[in-house]
């Protein structure tokens, strides 16, 4: 993405490509299946490792830290937007999780979550991974929401940064969706399909929050700290538990550190 393009075009449109671009990862991720019908262990559960880091890293550099500076500038109590704004965000994924019918990779089909519903096992893989990308898409449009609002503390090189660490995470997690889907049996391109389409969902997200907080600016400390909310819980409920399931928790370890700084420079250096 060149930033000097993005200049010229509303924040909305800023966060519809950045987020186009993910999907982009995501589906080149997901490409993998048309020439793998399975992946070694330690290399996905490192994969998943290095999503998390991205995530984690992201929530703070790219989205609490500057609410925080945004409230302070405002001249509320710092950490009293991004504190409710962060737990509205962790606690409306759980209350979507609870209703949502969905089932996490490699669990077995009567541990779907949600309501009871007749879907097929890889429609409910899918709409895991799909749900849990909102976040992601969120994030981003908030970002970019940010910028036009002229805040000293949001940056268009922070939110293409942002953009940018998303979809490099973005990769693994097309490929943790759709060779998986290949070894229970699905047709490679069946499989590319659905691991791809849970990528979709992100420029939806990113442009209701783009939108929503360029519309109403005092929502920014609050819709920052939410997609950071978000994304922590996606990170505790399912990438670490998953990458850490298969006894590789040195290779999940090392993934989330070089995942974390990667996001940690990529903040810092552009932003």
């Amino acid at each position: 993405m060149e930033i000097e393009l993005l200049k010229n075009i509303s924040p909305v449109g800023q966060a519809f490509i950045a987020t186009i671009f993910t999907w982009l990862l995501t589906a080149l991720g997901a490409g993998l299946v048309l020439f793998f019908k399975s992946i070694n262990r330690k290399v996905l559960d490192a994969m998943l490792g290095f999503a998390a880091g991205v995530m984690i890293a992201a929530s703070f550099w790219s989205l609490l830290a500057p609410a925080i500076e945004m409230s302070a500038a405002t001249g509320n109590i710092p950490w009293v937007p991004p504190l409710i704004g962060f737990l509205c965000g962790g606690f409306f994924l759980k209350g979507a999780d609870s209703f949502i019918p969905h089932l996490h990779l490699g669990q077995p089909l009567d541990k779907a979550e949600g309501l009871k519903t007749n879907w097929g096992r890889s429609v409910l893989l899918v709409t895991a991974i799909t749900l849990h990308n909102i976040p992601e898409g969120l994030a981003v449009g908030v970002a970019f929401g940010a910028v036009a609002a002229h805040l000293p503390s949001a940056t268009l090189a922070g939110a293409v940064a942002l953009a940018f660490g998303i979809g490099i995470q973005n990769f693994p997690e097309g490929a943790a969706v759709s060779i998986p889907l290949r070894r229970e049996g699905l047709s490679r391109w069946k499989s590319f399909w659905y691991g791809q389409l849970s990528g979709m969902v992100e420029p939806i997200a990113a442009v209701i929050g783009a939108g929503a907080v360029y519309a109403m600016s005092s929502l920014l400390p609050y819709a920052l700290s939410f997609a950071a909310g978000a994304m922590i819980y996606v990170v505790v409920e399912e990438l670490i538990p998953e990458a850490q399931s298969s006894g590789n928790s040195d290779f999940a370890t090392m993934g989330t550190l070089i995942g974390f700084a990667m996001m940690m420079l990529l903040d810092v250096a552009l932003g």
